[in-house]
């Protein structure tokens, strides 16, 4: 490699965490200055869907993030590098490797039944019928199954195992998505099997993401001297191709602060795009209010993709993921309890501390709800006598088994009444109310990655004949790995760093292979077909 960097600039468009990952792996692999590399970023912080914020009166983040111990090898290599806000001398992977250590998972309460009865989540419920049909979708090559839906593969008994139910509420599979996507997941992380009850091989950090992955890296990017601009929306991106068909990013489009702008690149500038957003135009609720539903494309995200798609047919097809948010959206929520009662009668039922018990799914409940109690604090300054839990429903257009009106009507204060029936702790709704801020959130596009596609409907990471840019995020392909995943936004912003600037003596970590050991392999066999 030449000492081109060096007079480079280059441009990253979001400030999620591909764009940061990609920032980290310019300068820590590709000795890039850090005051020659911008992003550009629309909202008011950085981070994109990994994020975390509030206050004692009322603290949210939209989703949760279970990391994974044996297939997040391109994670933790960057977490490897970043140190902690608390101690220089300590990595962020070194804090969350403690951390796990101190409060591992092991879920008491996976599956929670009709009159809070506990599940014995441990008998998967499959039939010969439903191994077959597993076996033959994980047989059949990805051109073959196309864009076919999952339910396009297995018989209604498979969707009522305990199997399924944890499966789809751990990664957030709908019947209706995408089979290609499915057996990805299968593939990937089939070292779960054994273990998908307890949730042992989930890996936490500290904090939620937010305070314990973007505020480290973030500091670090910036000690590095990387530009962070925040209210500058992305609208467009001109290409050029020349003859022998190299293309090239020749100008930025931009708005700041509304302001239309344009930005040159010069021929040894480099362009970094994340395109499209699983947490675009989410929408807040409150105890007294449900949040809205945003269907027109607010967020820039989609809209660049949209028209970077327009321009050349290998770029991929945005419609095909932003086109049904009925079929991508489901609705979060976090609670903030001024008083430990409630917490306390969730630890007597579940038997877990908060911390150690992953997901329980209400596997009865017509929303499909799921809740976490995290360690305390999971958030920065959290009070020691505040404390915090998270949930989420799939199907959030069906009528409550309490409330009776669909999630995505309900008040903060509804769904705190339809948590607690399903708990069986109605007999303490007044006292937790009294204490207690709930704040739903309306996630349109949340598994808009996950729709039914075919191959070509996701743009490559580098285009054909891209010399100077590269695509970023969720909504790019990346053979074998599976979307919804940091792992996902993190792999491919390695990629784009080392091809673009020739990096081949920094090795890329290999997608982890779970059948290749022969005991992972005998224990996942036994699990799932035993």
């Amino acid at each position: 490699m030449t000492d081109a960097p060096h007079q480079s600039h280059a441009y990253l468009v979001g400030g999620g965490i591909a764009s940061l990952a990609a920032a980290a792996f310019l300068i820590r692999d590709g000795g890039f200055p850090g005051e020659h590399i911008h992003v550009l970023e629309e909202l008011p912080v950085a981070g994109g869907s990994m994020d975390g914020g509030g206050d004692s009166a009322g603290y949210v983040t939209r989703g949760g993030r279970m990391l994974e111990e044996e297939a997040y090898t391109c994670l933790w290599n960057l977490l490897e590098t970043i140190p902690t806000l608390t101690d220089p001398t300590v990595s962020v992977r070194e804090e969350i490797r403690d951390f796990n250590a101190k409060w591992p998972t092991d879920a008491k309460a996976r599956l929670i039944g009709k009159g809070a009865t506990i599940l014995d989540a441990a008998d998967y419920g499959l039939d010969s019928r439903d191994r077959l049909e597993l076996t033959r979708l994980l047989m059949l090559p990805e051109t073959v199954i196309g864009a076919r839906r999952i339910e396009d593969f297995f018989s209604p008994h498979f969707f009522e195992t305990n199997f399924w139910t944890m499966w789809r509420t751990t990664f957030a599979f709908q019947n209706w998505h995408s089979a290609i996507e499915l057996k990805r997941y299968f593939l990937r992380f089939m070292q779960e099997f054994p273990r998908m009850h307890t949730l042992s091989g989930v890996r936490r950090t500290r904090l939620n993401q937010y305070d314990s992955i973007i505020r480290p890296l973030r500091a670090w990017l910036e000690a590095g001297g990387v530009v962070f601009e925040h209210g500058v929306r992305v609208t467009d991106v001109d290409f050029t191709e020349e003859a022998n068909g190299i293309r090239r990013v020749r100008r930025l489009h931009l708005e700041r602060a509304g302001q239309p702008d344009v930005h040159e690149l010069t021929d040894t500038d480099y362009a970094f795009l994340t395109l499209g957003s699983m947490t675009a135009d989410a929408a807040y609720g409150s105890d007294d209010s449900a949040p809205a539903l945003i269907r027109d494309k607010r967020d820039g995200g989609w809209r660049l993709w949209e028209a970077i798609a327009a321009k050349a047919h290998d770029f991929g097809r945005p419609a095909a993921f932003n086109g049904n948010v009925d079929e991508a959206k489901w609705e979060s929520f976090t609670l903030t309890m001024r008083s430990p009662l409630l917490l306390h009668r969730i630890e007597e039922l579940s038997g877990n501390l908060p911390g150690t018990g992953a997901l329980m799914t209400f596997k009865d409940s017509n929303w499909l709800m799921s809740l976490v109690v995290p360690h305390a604090p999971h958030f920065e300054g959290q009070p020691e006598d505040v404390y915090t839990l998270w949930g989420y429903g799939l199907f959030i257009d069906n009528e409550g088994d309490f409330i009776g009106k669909p999630m995505a009507e309900a008040t903060g204060r509804e769904i705190l009444t339809e948590l607690l029936g399903h708990l069986g702790l109605s007999d303490i709704e007044e006292q937790v109310a009294a204490t207690t801020t709930v704040i739903p959130v309306m996630l349109p596009y949340i598994t808009s990655q996950f729709a039914p596609r075919t191959t070509h409907d996701r743009p490559p990471v580098i285009p054909r004949g891209a010399a100077n840019f590269a695509f970023l995020g969720q909504f790019t392909e990346i053979p074998q790995d599976v979307v919804f995943t940091v792992e996902y936004s993190v792999r491919g912003a390695m990629h784009a760093v080392h091809t673009l600037l020739g990096l081949d003596d920094h090795e890329i970590p290999g997608i982890y292979q779970p059948l290749a050991d022969p005991r992972t392999a005998l224990t996942v066999l036994k699990a799932a077909f035993g």
